[in-house]
C-alpha cells in the first residue's frame, strides 16, 4: 500500500523539503498551509502537482482532528511553528498555543482516529537556553530563557508524556539552526548571502548588522528533514539532537559569503549596536548528534562552507534573473 503522510506547515522551509522527500519516496502527501492552496506557493513548486494541499487554522482543534481523520496518515510531521524565535516576545501566549496546543491536538487526534500513526515534532535547540556545557546532548537539562524555547520545551514534554502514557510513536527532533535558499530573508544567514549577491550585482551598497561575533551551529535544512524521516522509520520512538557539532561566528559566514564573490565584507558591512539582541537570547548552543549517527545512521551531508556557497549561488542567480 502507498504510505500516507500529513505535513503541518508544508509551505515553509522545512515543510517544503520534507514534502519533496516524501513525494520522492512514493508517499501520498497531504500538506497543510495557511494561505489559499490555489495560490502559488514558491517553496512547493517542485511537488505542487504531486501532493494535496489544504488550508487550515491549526489553532482550531476540531479542524486539526478532522484533518488527521481525513488524511488517515501513517506519519505526521509538524513543522508548523513561529517562524522567527525572537517574535515570540511579542505574543508569548500565541506562541505557547501554537507550539504546544497543536502538538496536544495532533496527539489527541491520533488517539481518536489514527492510532498507530507516527508523529514527528520539530523542536529547537532553544529549549536549552544558555547551557553551562557544550556540546548539548539528549540528556542536557532544558532551561529555556525566552517564550519560544519554553513553548518548544512544553511541547517536548507533551510528546514524552504521550509516549509513556499512551504508547504513542511520538518523538521530537531537537533541531539546531538549519539553513537553505528557502530561509526567509530576515534570518541572518539569508540576509548575508542575499546582501553579498546584491552588492556584487551593484543593486545594494551596504549591509547593516548587529553582533557579528554571535555563533551558531548551522546545518542544512535538507539534512534536517532527512533526520526527521529517519526518526519515524526507527524501531522505537526517541528524541534526537540534530546538529553539526560545529560552531561558527557570523563574521565567519560574512567572510565566506562575500569572499566567494571576491568582496571584502568589512568594506560593505556597517555595525549597528542597536540591532544586538538582549539578554534573553540563547547562546552557547552546539549540538552533539552522536545518538542520531549511531542509531539512525544520520550525518550532515553538507559542510558549513558548502552551505554558504549554495545559498550565495542561489541568491546570485535569483537576483540576476530579477535584474534582467
Amino acid at each position: 500500500m502507498t504510505p500516507r503522510a500529513l505535513v503541518l506547515g508544508a509551505a515553509g522551509q522545512d515543510g517544503s523539503y520534507i514534502s519533496e522527500l516524501l513525494v520522492a519516496k512514493g508517499y501520498e502527501v497531504t500538506g497543510v498551509v495557511r494561505s489559499d492552496p490555489k495560490e502559488r506557493i514558491p517553496n512547493l513548486d517542485a511537488v505542487r502537482d504531486e501532493m494535496r494541499l489544504v488550508q487550515a487554522d491549526l489553532a482550531d482543534p476540531g479542524r486539526l482532528a478532522g484533518l488527521v481523520e481525513e488524511a488517515a496518515p501513517a506519519e505526521i510531521y509538524n513543522f508548523a511553528s513561529v517562524s522567527f524565535g525572537p517574535d515570540a516576545w511579542r505574543d508569548p501566549a500565541g506562541t505557547t498555543h501554537l507550539e504546544t496546543g497543536v502538538v496536544s491536538g495532533v496527539l489527541e487526534a491520533i488517539r481518536g482516529s489514527a492510532r498507530g500513526a507516527r508523529f514527528f515534532q520539530a523542536s529547537s535547540a532553544w529549549v536549552f537556553g544558555r547551557p553551562v556545557r557544550s556540546p548539548q546532548t539528549e540528556s542536557t537539562p532544558y532551561a529555556p530563557v525566552e517564550p519560544y524555547g519554553a513553548a518548544k520545551a512544553s511541547a517536548d514534554l507533551t510528546v514524552a508524556a504521550s509516549r509513556e502514557q499512551d504508547g504513542a510513536f511520538a518523538c521530537s527532533g531537537i533541531l539546531y539552526n538549519h539553513e537553505s535558499p528557502r530561509r526567509p530573508e530576515r534570518f541572518v544567514t539569508r540576509k548575508i548571502t542575499r546582501a553579498a549577491a546584491a552588492i556584487k550585482l551593484g543593486l545594494e551598497r551596504e549591509l547593516v548588522l548587529g553582533d557579528v561575533d554571535a555563533a551558531r551551529d548551522w546545518g542544512y535544512a535538507k539534512d534536517v528533514v532527512e533526520a526527521a524521516w529517519r526518526m519515524l522509520q526507527a524501531e522505537r520512538p526517541e528524541n534526537f539532537v540534530i546538529a553539526t557539532g560545529e560552531s561558527h561566528m557570523v563574521r565567519e559566514l560574512l567572510a565566506l559569503a562575500f569572499g566567494m564573490l571576491d568582496l571584502d565584507w568589512e568594506e560593505h558591512v556597517r555595525i549597528d549596536l542597536a540591532l544586538v539582541r538582549g539578554p534573553g537570547e540563547p547562546n552557547g548552543l552546539v549540538g552533539d548528534a552522536t545518538a542520531a549517527r549511531d542509531r539512525l545512521g544520520w550525518a550532515p551531508s553538507v559542510t558549513f562552507p558548502e552551505l554558504v556557497e549554495l545559498m550565495v549561488e542561489a541568491d546570485l542567480a535569483e537576483l540576476s534573473r530579477l535584474r534582467a
